[in-house]
């Protein structure tokens, strides 16, 4: 590439990456809020501490349900007027409601409709977030060189750990300087109230980038066409087996990750009996060191191929419950973050080539709604479940044996999806009309 091009290249990863972090800021606080909050503060108690945080990951998983139609009506526009546009509406959206989660009166003050409404608001953001990722990792890849999109679209997936890490330092703070009746009473709100200024970063910044000649070029074209379908029918009618690879392909990546970094917060509070501020500080150095995971991953996919990586992160998938759970089990903070690390360490080898395998499996004029399409469908299946199923085998089994044979199975579905399509890698993203 140009220098020139390298620059607005790099211009574009800042603006798909922003919204990623604005996204899993979000979604870290939530996963935290849910274990530490939500299950004492928006429901009514029974007793028992986790049946309140039970309820929260049922909350948890709603937000998941509104994503396949944000991501169908986002992805329908998207490829029709352009990624940029969706994607800054997409990121007010997020905003607004996650800002509004932080002014929820809590159940003692309004009973029934604390719950009621921090689902509405769930359902909303999920909405939006719908129309996110794909938008933003479409638009760093058709930028990219063919050569190197594995790296390039990895970027914009290392917006999970800046998010988290975001999320984090915020909690942090307010952990440490409130004591922890004012952390529960008001706190906590203060951290959701702040992703409003992560919100303004983005649309600043997203201001800047505008959709790729390639993009335009296929709309140009795609509008000399005498016969256009509504891009969700052209996607499920000539792309099949690609919806069915890119669904199940996600199952061992985000069942794993929400194992590691939702699921395990409960984990260490109610089995390893830690407080929230080491919970925090170890998830802090995980995420720290996940950044650097997911764009090495990416650069791997652009030398090995995108399946070779993503199939030994899926059979590795299969083994971590089994090391994972007895390393936290020790109560020794080193190995506690050492078996997260290890944990994201593999989820990073699923996550990191899916961006560029997903994009180089569809046409430039239905991109978009393909990618939000799969991306969003599955967690409804895997990560959206997985704190709530994990939680609930815990409190059946009192053991971490069955949630790792959980893990398993999502490992085998997603390995047995990977394999009904083709290598991708280097292939060009020009236009090509469905057959």
């Amino acid at each position: 590439m140009k220098k020139t091009d390298n620059k607005m290249l790099k211009k574009v990863v800042a603006a798909s990456m922003i919204g990623s972090v604005a996204e899993w800021y979000e979604f870290f606080l939530y996963g935290t809020a849910s274990a530490l909050v939500f299950g004492e503060l928006f429901f009514q108690q029974t007793g028992s501490a986790i049946d309140g945080i039970l309820a929260a990951f049922a909350l948890y998983a709603v937000g998941f349900l509104a994503r396949p139609i944000g991501g169908i009506i986002f992805g329908h526009y998207g490829d029709k007027f352009g990624r940029k546009k969706l994607l800054q509406f997409s990121l007010i959206i997020v905003g607004i409601t996650t800002f509004l989660m932080g002014c929820i009166p809590t159940f003692n003050s309004i009973g029934y409709w604390a719950p009621i409404l921090l689902v509405s608001l769930r359902l909303i953001q999920g909405f939006a977030f719908g129309g996110e990722w794909g938008g933003a990792v479409i638009l760093v890849s058709e930028h990219s060189p063919d050569d190197r999109r594995g790296y390039w679209a990895s970027w914009p997936q290392t917006g999970v750990p800046l998010g988290n890490l975001l999320a984090t330092i915020i909690l942090l703070i307010l952990s440490n300087g409130l004591s922890p009746e004012q952390f529960m009473n008001w706190g906590w709100r203060v951290a959701f109230w702040f992703s409003a200024v992560v919100v303004l970063i983005g649309l600043w910044i997203r201001k800047s980038v505008d959709d790729a000649p390639v993009f335009k070029e296929a709309q140009e074209k795609q509008a000399q066409l005498e016969k256009q379908q509504l891009g969700i029918i052209e996607v499920l009618k000539y792309h099949k087996k690609a919806i069915i690879a890119g669904i199940g392909a996600r199952f061992a990546e985000n069942i794993l990750y929400y194992m590691v970094v939702t699921f395990s917060i409960s984990y260490l509070k109610l089995v390893v009996d830690k407080d929230t501020t080491q919970i925090l500080l170890l998830m802090f150095g995980a995420h720290a060191i996940h950044f650097f995971f997911i764009p090495i991953m990416g650069h791997f996919s652009d030398i090995l191929g995108r399946k070779p990586i993503y199939v030994t992160g899926a059979i590795l998938t299969a083994f971590w419950g089994f090391i994972g759970f007895p390393m936290m089990d020790t109560g020794n903070d080193w190995l506690i973050m050492l078996a997260i690390i290890i944990g994201l360490f593999i989820q990073s080898m699923t996550y990191s080539p899916y961006s560029a395998l997903m994009t180089e499996l569809f046409p430039t004029h239905v991109r978009y709604t393909a990618l939000s399409l799969c991306y969003q469908v599955a967690p409804i299946l895997a990560g959206s479940l997985a704190p709530l199923i994990s939680l609930s085998l815990l409190k059946r089994f009192n053991s971490s044996i069955p949630i790792s044979i959980y893990l398993v199975i999502s490992s085998v579905i997603s390995i047995l999806s990977i394999m009904i399509v083709k290598e991708t890698k280097g292939k060009s993203l020009t236009f090509k009309k469905a057959e």
